[in-house]
């Protein structure tokens, strides 16, 4: 966030939302706004919070506001919670939309739960960004694991997270988690070879096809950090757009990790286009197929430190989660993504 005039502006890509000043912790009724009325790149409406982005073009996503619950910023980056009429509570870092109330469990649960039901006991579960405490919430759900390590470098969000989001931010009471404060490529390097069962990155919005998570050195490190057959699970945006070449990232995987790589997605309809994707990558070494959970968690006795059963994530939803619409098995040479090919390739690998 940046104060000019006055007035603070969060901005997202090379966008901007102006609000008044407030102070950490202040409670601000937004129909007070005034009317900024249009700019070039995209309409700004009074008491509704807007997200844009270049790689989203054509189009902005609006969230009516109640009260802005908090706004600062640390050493890293900027952030923002405020009650919306629809989703509940709202964060905003650096001007992404990144979670809300009303559906972060259909994101936190399958990026969790589509890795560790792919694997059989997993034991040992690192977990690079998440800092909101979501997805170790999901892991705690797990009785085989043992160890869970997380690192995350902004205290300041883990804090935010932990004082407006007690739900989400509830998996740090695990006592199984271990918080690092430090970069997860930086973590990576000083890891032992094949020290984890599973690895998820929660990767920060919005993706770019430069992104440092996406270049061959990051993933090198994370399947020289997993066990044979272990696996990894990122974010993988949506298939409604072209910022991230999927087919290009999974042909880049699959030397690297040399097991399985496969893509899925979930419905979460805060994000841009309702939709997020994932990649999943296994290590060489047994068989993992993504598509049939080996690792089946029973949606209404896992708890964990959660104090709900599972709302999105069962058996048939991981198993859906594979299959991709026509347009989206399309690439450029015509071949098919994710397809019956590829599984077959790997089976073969292994017999």
């Amino acid at each position: 966030m940046a104060k000019e005039d006055g007035v603070v502006v969060v901005r997202n890509g090379d966008s901007e939302v102006s609000l008044p000043p407030i102070s950490a912790g202040t409670e601000y009724n937004t129909k007070e706004l005034a009317d900024d009325n249009l700019t070039d790149d995209h309409p700004k409406v009074p008491g509704w919070f807007s997200e844009y982005c270049p790689i989203w073009p054509g189009q902005a996503h609006f969230l009516k506001v109640e009260k802005i619950l908090f706004q600062g910023r640390s050493e890293y980056q900027s952030m923002m919670v405020f009650q919306s009429s629809a989703y509940g509570k709202v964060f905003i870092l650096d001007g992404a939309l990144q979670l809300t109330e009303k559906d972060e469990f259909a994101y936190q649960e399958m990026i969790t739960h589509l890795p560790l039901c792919s694997i059989p006991n997993p034991n040992k579960v690192l977990l690079i960004g998440g800092g909101d405490g979501g997805i170790l919430r999901e892991i705690s759900r797990h009785s085989a694991v043992q160890h869970i390590d997380i690192c995350e470098i902004d205290t300041m969000l883990v804090d935010v997270y932990k004082k407006y989001f007690p739900s989400v931010a509830i998996g740090y009471e695990d006592p199984r988690v271990t918080l690092h404060v430090k970069d997860g490529s930086v973590f990576l390097k000083s890891v032992p070879e094949g020290t984890y069962d599973a690895i998820i990155v929660d990767a920060f919005d919005p993706i770019r096809p430069d992104h440092e998570l996406h270049k061959t050195p990051f993933f090198e490190l994370v399947a020289k950090a997993l066990r044979p057959g272990g696996v990894m699970c990122i974010q993988a945006e949506s298939i409604w757009f072209r910022s991230l070449d999927i087919e290009q990232l999974m042909v880049k995987c699959r030397p690297i990790f040399k097991g399985s790589v496969r893509y899925a997605w979930t419905i979460v309809p805060a994000y841009p286009s309702g939709v997020i994707g994932f990649l999943l990558c296994s290590t060489e070494g047994p068989l993992v197929d993504f598509r049939n959970p080996v690792n089946p968690i029973d949606p209404n006795n896992s708890y964990g430190v959660a104090k709900e059963p599972l709302k999105f994530y069962n058996t048939e939803v991981h198993m859906a989660a594979f299959c991709l619409p026509s347009f989206a098995k399309k690439v450029n040479n015509g071949s098919k993504m994710n397809g019956v090919e590829t599984l077959a390739a790997d089976e073969a690998k292994h017999k």
